[in-house]
């Protein structure tokens, strides 16, 4: 299975196999999904300046609107689950990984901390209190902080990206599978080049909390994390493995995770971890007319309408994870330089290992496409 996905990256094909219906799945729950991310991306944005250095940020899904209204609604559940974009942030920040896990580490942001806890010391007890106490504590909340708004800002791009590529396909513009992951390919890569900074203010005083000197990178240092951390490692979650270190469930090594939205099962556990359980809730309340409709006249309809949606959005990221390869290979598919070739080869080799363990058979014909070549071989 891993050879003929390297194949099919290889020749820039599709690993999701065109079809009306899967064209509808993708393209209905990306479009949710852009509604949904809309929201995770204003609270996140809000949550890294609001709540910067708050140790006990209770009304952080809020956005600053508090009403005793909000707060019943928030309770019954008539609301988005921002659990969800907490714990994809949680995620990011454990796995750490890219420059953004570097830049955490040096020098420069460490000495950014300081001052930034000396100055928020000044007006806050509790700060006051805490940071001499816990010297680890308020930088990992700066940290965490950073995290979120980077996330935050992600998904303000990939929100737009989705709402746009729902907008093209019911224009005409957008027709079939390659031309979805030909487009989310297009759109990562004029993004690529953006620098992402993060700048907070307090009492009137504005501290560069990731500066724009340190040159983080949109897609090397936010997008590929992401993908590193949500789709492909995740973390376990209560209720699917043991936590039990006898039974050895879980590995002690972070980088053999296997527990991201790719690998998910789709299990109804209503939790945000996997399967995230509550983004399906979220996109349901989201869903087109056209998609909705589709779903209730395939498995059992309303019954298991989230756990369909679960499925189709398995497909859907992975023609986001099928973009984002095909426009982060080392060199031009079309390059006729043996040694680019074999750097090419060993990039689809590598993603096509980790892709084949993942829930393939999400991807109907992918086992087909495998059978057919050993049997013509």
């Amino acid at each position: 299975m891993s050879e003929t996905i390297s194949k099919l990256l290889l020749k820039g094909e599709t690993l999701l196999q065109d079809s009306p219906d899967h064209l509808l799945q993708v393209i209905g729950v990306l479009e949710s999904y852009g509604e949904v991310l809309d929201a995770y991306s204003i609270n996140l944005i809000d949550q890294g300046q609001r709540q910067f250095l708050n140790p006990f940020p209770m009304f952080r899904f809020c956005n600053g609107q508090i009403s005793f209204n909000r707060l019943y609604r928030h309770l019954l559940g008539d609301r988005i689950n921002f659990e969800y974009a907490e714990y994809c942030q949680k995620a990011m920040f454990w796995h750490s990984t890219g420059g953004l896990d570097v830049y955490f580490n040096s020098d420069e942001f460490l000495s950014i901390c300081k001052e930034v806890i000396e100055y928020k010391s000044q007006e806050d007890t509790l700060v006051k209190l805490l940071n001499p106490m816990f010297k680890e504590f308020l930088p990992e909340l700066i940290r965490s902080s950073a995290t979120t708004h980077l996330l935050g800002v992600f998904w303000r791009v990939m929100s737009d990206l989705f709402v746009d590529l729902g907008r093209k396909y019911r224009d005409g513009t957008i027709n079939n599978i390659k031309e979805v992951v030909a487009f989310i390919r297009t759109c990562l890569v004029a993004a690529a080049g953006k620098t992402v900074s993060y700048k907070v203010e307090i009492s009137g005083r504005s501290f560069d909390i990731l500066p724009a000197t340190a040159n983080l990178n949109f897609l090397v240092d936010v997008a590929v994390p992401y993908v590193e951390a949500v789709f492909l490692r995740g973390m376990p979650f209560l209720g699917t493995v043991s936590f039990n270190a006898q039974a050895q469930q879980i590995s002690p090594d972070q980088s053999q995770f296997k527990y991201g939205a790719l690998y998910a099962d789709p299990l109804p556990t209503m939790g945000a971890g996997i399967p995230p359980s509550l983004l399906m809730q979220d996109m349901y309340r989201h869903l087109p007319q056209d998609l909705y409709d589709w779903y209730k006249y395939h498995g059992r309809g309303e019954a298991d309408m989230k756990m369909q949606i679960c499925i189709s959005f398995q497909k859907a990221m992975f023609c986001v994870t099928n973009g984002a390869i095909a426009g982060t290979f080392p060199y031009p598919l079309s390059t006729t330089v043996q040694e680019e070739q074999t750097a090419n080869q060993a990039y689809a080799k590598a993603w096509a290992g980790r892709l084949a363990e993942a829930r393939i058979d999400t991807l109907p014909n992918l086992k087909g496409r495998e059978f057919n070549s050993l049997r013509l071989a």
